[in-house]
């Protein structure tokens, strides 16, 4: 039984991808230095990779991003060297970012303009040829053209064929002279239009024109066209039976095709849990009897887990019950074994311990939950009042989305705590003189409702798995987000409490320094649980709703001590969403509740929420069943194109569409600002609109953050003014 892995992390085991590009960045590395030390980390990608499985892609490894790569190759943008490069990636000409799929990882979307023909596709960068001559095993990697055209923009429907029969000639092209390609079609567990499939036949029997053996990964879900995918002159179909368990269904129904090999994906990509090996071969048995031509392989890619458990310090109790990106090739080995005989069926070694995590108060509440329970007793056109009295806000308020500059001196002071050279006292005295400066630096420049800017915060759902029960963090698990960026994903392993305050101290000692409004941050149920790696025992929805119990919890203490305006974050609401939207209905049911129970509140109290870096124009329907008062949403990157969802509903509420993209270090001017804002009150009324940027300010340093902040305030100090003087 022959194994297959692909999707390995690049960010390196401590994190070097970060620091070479990052360093490169910052002019302390030159390119050379930067190129080198990708290389370094390309290598020990794919020695890992030979230890563990027969087979692997290469050129997985990339500066930023693999679409953007992508749509370097085929010619659709020109970047003469690298900062070139990196400008479209992250300065001034930087493309769109959205979620990937139902996961939150970032890509950078391409876009199509209006004079774009499909002629103009040509084989620009050979970079599967580039990797190959560097690495003589393993087998080049590309994105599909399918995939990377459905998820681009800017696309007309009656040009889409046009764009995609023209690019399979490129993409034959590019894999002429190889022997095997991998090919990732992710967006063909999409729900398809017969158009779709009768496109994708053409477009492979072009791209198949090369001689190369194609292997055609789909996963993230089932694929609805089994038989057409049949069709394909591809040697090799990969299928996730993980996430998509309709696969195994239409295997049933249809079989497979002889003279094709069935990549099996068994062995979880997106979740930590140890694979049941036993299960797992039972899978495989029952697939052989279907095809004698059979590869195990992780089910979606492998970048979505950390690199290995090696060096955590975790409970024993959960240990044993997890697995990493590393640790999933060590299970295909062992499938592999296993199924030849080599060795005993080893049973599930992730199985759940009944008592471990179990918190039967929790389980409790969660049972005497009622329909009441979801809802607001005052509506928004009643709160709306109550508030506007309270706060005395002016008009198009000013505030910022939660955090400021994570400088190096925060980071230092909170690894001096975490190693015992500062004590608790010590820390929470320079927390709070880091609030001081902070709560007077917003009121120097203007900013109407202010933040205590969560310097106390390493992540924005870390932090929180901190402080509750039945969750547990880790040392070095990290995963990449987007470009060099990661985060640690805490693990749900149990029923989730909060056994004390989690944030209302620091909110409460900002409150203390100002009269004006000062914002109690949280981060919302859904975002929670979907960065989290997440128990696999009970509904999703009932796990966020335990959470939702710990956040109402938390507000109800914010309003003791006086706080009067709450954000609720849930940038991915949107990014848990299913693929397949004949599955929507369950996961909003118990999304929006989670967000519902959570923010249950006092009319008085001013409850906001932020969502970014997502396609929401598809959801709103479901975004205004949220009962928030104010939402704040990422608008700069997509030029405002998400107001042309707002037109199609009637959205009543207030919002503040960010006029600032904050991850990318260049200054906004003031004339670009001002233009989304005056695009965006043609759909608002101007009493109903708040100005701010696009995400929370950790990323940034101090230098750009005061200069945006500047610019922010003199377009609406403008806007102020043009009112006034029009009245």
């Amino acid at each position: 039984m022959q194994s297959y892995a692909y999707g390995f992390p690049r960010l390196g085991g401590n994190r070097e991808y970060k620091k070479v590009i990052e360093g490169y960045w910052n002019k302390k590395l030159s390119e050379e230095e930067l190129r080198q030390g990708i290389h370094k980390l390309e290598d020990e990608m794919l020695t890992t990779y030979q230890t563990y499985v027969d087979k692997f892609p290469v050129g997985e490894m990339t500066l930023y991003d693999n679409m953007f790569d992508t749509a370097l190759m085929v010619g659709l943008y020109n970047a003469k060297d690298l900062d070139g490069y990196y400008n479209l990636c992250r300065g001034k000409d930087a493309l769109e970012m959205t979620k990937w799929f139902n996961t939150n990882y970032h890509y950078l979307v391409p876009q199509f303009g209006a004079s774009f023909e499909s002629s103009l596709f040509k084989p620009s960068w050979n970079k599967p040829k580039e990797t190959k001559d560097r690495y003589q095993k393993g087998v080049p990697y590309l994105i599909g053209p399918f995939t990377f055209l459905k998820l681009s923009k800017g696309i007309r429907p009656e040009k889409f064929g046009d764009y995609f029969l023209s690019l399979a000639t490129v993409y034959s092209e590019l894999i002429k002279g190889f022997e095997e390609v991998h090919i990732d079609e992710p967006a063909f567990v999409m729900e398809m239009q017969a158009q779709e499939i009768d496109l994708i036949k053409k477009a492979y029997q072009k791209i198949a024109a090369s001689p190369a053996r194609i292997n055609l990964f789909t996963y993230y879900d089932s694929v609805d066209f089994l038989k057409d995918l049949y069709e394909l002159p591809v040697s090799a179909i990969g299928l996730d039976f993980v996430n998509g368990k309709r696969n195994l269904e239409n295997i049933r129904r249809h079989g497979f095709p002889r003279g094709k090999t069935l990549i099996a994906g068994i062995v979880n990509g997106r979740n930590i849990w140890r694979t049941d090996i036993a299960q797992a071969v039972a899978l495989l048995k029952e697939l052989h009897a279907f095809t004698e031509d059979i590869v195990i392989s992780n089910a979606a890619p492998l970048y979505h887990l950390p690199i290995s458990v090696r060096n955590e310090d975790l409970d024993q109790q959960l240990l044993k019950r997890i697995s990493f990106a590393r640790e999933k090739l060590e299970e295909l080995q062992l499938i592999s074994r296993a199924y030849e005989g080599e060795v005993a069926d080893t049973g599930r070694t992730g199985e759940y311990n009944t008592n471990f995590g179990l918190n039967n108060k929790v389980k409790q509440r969660i049972k005497n939950l009622r329909d009441k329970d979801f809802v607001k007793d005052v509506c928004y056109a009643e709160r709306v009042n109550k508030q506007r009295k309270i706060l005395g806000l002016p008009l198009f308020p000013t505030t910022t989305i939660g955090s400021f500059p994570q400088t190096a001196q925060v980071r230092s002071k909170r690894a001096a705590y975490r190693s015992g050279k500062l004590n608790q006292a010590q820390y929470k005295q320079f927390i709070r003189e880091k609030i001081t400066d902070l709560i007077k630096f917003q009121e120097e420049i203007g900013l109407d409702v202010l933040v205590h800017g969560e310097f106390e915060r390493t992540d924005m759902v870390e932090f929180f798995a901190q402080k509750l029960e039945g969750i547990a963090t880790t040392k070095n698990g990290w995963i990449i987000s987007y470009g060099t960026r990661g985060y640690r994903p805490p693990i749900i392993y149990g029923d989730i409490s909060r056994p004390h305050p989690m944030t209302v101290e620091e909110i409460k000692f900002a409150r203390g320094l100002t009269k004006k409004s000062v914002k109690g941050m949280l981060t919302g149920p859904v975002t929670i649980l979907a960065w989290s790696f997440v128990r696999e025992d009970i509904p999703l929805g009932e796990v966020g709703y335990q959470i939702a119990l710990c956040l109402q919890d938390e507000i109800r203490d914010y309003e003791r001590v006086g706080i009067k305006i709450i954000q609720i974050d849930e940038p991915a609401f949107r990014e848990k969403t299913p693929i397949k939207k004949r599955d929507w209905a369950d996961y909003f049911d118990w999304a929006v509740n989670a967000f519902n129970l959570a923010s249950q509140s006092k009319a008085q109290t001013q409850i906001h929420t932020h969502m970014c870096y997502s396609e929401f124009g598809e959801i709103m329907e479901y975004i205004v069943k949220m009962d928030f008062d104010v939402i704040t949403i990422e608008a700069s990157r997509s030029r405002g194109d998400i107001l042309n969802s707002f037109e199609k509903i009637n959205f009543d509420r207030q919002i503040g569409l960010g006029v600032w993209d904050i991850h990318s270090p260049a200054v906004p001017a003031p004339e670009d600002m001002k233009k989304t804002v005056e695009r965006a009150l043609k759909v608002f009324p101007k009493e109903n609109f708040w100005i701010n940027p696009d995400c929370g300010l950790k990323t940034r340093d101090w230098p750009e953050v005061k200069a945006s902040l500047k610019n922010m305030l003199k377009v609406t100090g403008e806007l102020r003014s043009e009112v006034k003087a029009g009245q």
